[in-house]
């Protein structure tokens, strides 16, 4: 017998709508959770139950209703309960979608498969970053895009849909510490991001503009615009410590961004590390000389 998406209620295999709170049941499988197996994704725009609890070693608590699913980035998953099952498997529905969804994914920086979470009951899940950071929602209107830097996606709601973006400005993909390819992220629902040490969140006028240290964006809406600046004259560029380039960010939209990244923790805990958070003149090209991957 299947259940309402929203409030979890079970509903007749024949009915159209929620007795108790009137969802329509349009899409809803009628097969349940069986062990070894795995039912069909069901978009779910209800209500998602959740916390983020921690400081600086965060973990996303999420609370599931008798139908709900999740999906999350493989090796993401810190705990669920017994109510809870799950699936590694490709995004897609044809051989050909499965294979072009994979690539899309490893071009992105994540894995080849992504691990479905769908509960039976009232179950609860939980899921944390890799390296010390925040874990930040982003709640998604329908057709809302956000960009996020590689590896950052943690997990989402199945009504959100994953794919990746290229920069489009040459000077960005290769100097702005990003990459050329960006994780695009498509509402509507709820999607959990990472990042290193503390978020610091703008709100962007149009026209306006964000100067960012190179690498430290987390993420941004798809209205904003993102490209890179010469960081002040060549004597400041060269031996001010913060690199050649800096990242700009044009509203309007929101903009996340990172108080330490994966590169900065790896230079400091480098043996004979010296000179604090400066880089040198060839450190500052950015993803160009050097990966974070």
């Amino acid at each position: 017998m299947p259940y309402c998406t929203s409030c979890g209620t079970e509903i007749a295999d024949t009915a159209r709508f929620c007795v108790r709170c009137g969802t329509p049941a349009a899409g809803v499988s009628g097969s349940a959770p069986f062990a070894g197996g795995y039912t069909p994704s069901v978009a779910d725009f209800g209500p998602l139950d959740y916390t983020i609890q921690g400081d600086n070693l965060q973990v996303v608590r999420v609370r599931l209703r008798p139908g709900q699913e999740m999906y999350a980035e493989a090796g993401k998953m810190l705990y669920m309960t017994n109510a809870i099952s799950w699936e590694t498997r490709m995004s897609g529905n044809s051989l050909g979608e499965k294979i072009w969804g994979a690539l899309k994914r490893k071009l992105s920086g994540e894995s080849l498969f992504l691990t479905y979470f769908r509960s039976s009951g009232q179950g609860e899940v939980g899921f944390a970053g890799n390296y010390p950071g925040r874990i930040q929602d982003i709640e998604l209107r329908p057709g809302q895009s956000w960009l996020v830097q590689r590896d950052s996606f943690v997990c989402a709601q199945t009504s959100v849909q994953f794919n990746i973006a290229l920069v489009k400005r040459i000077g960005a993909g290769l100097f702005g510490g990003e990459g050329f390819i960006l994780q695009k992220l498509t509402g509507p629902g709820h999607v959990f991001i990472h990042g290193g040490g503390d978020f610091l969140e703008f709100s962007l006028g149009a026209g306006e503009t964000l100067r960012v240290d190179t690498g430290c964006v987390v993420g941004f809406e798809e209205s904003v615009q993102y490209d890179i600046q010469l960081a002040g004259g060549i004597k400041t560029a060269i031996f001010g410590g913060e690199g050649l380039f800096l990242t700009t960010l044009t509203g309007p939209g929101r903009v996340i961004v990172q108080s330490m990244t994966l590169e900065k923790l790896r230079r400091e805990l480098r043996p004979g590390a010296t000179g604090g958070d400066q880089r040198g003149p060839i450190e500052s090209l950015g993803g160009f000389f050097s990966s974070e991957d």
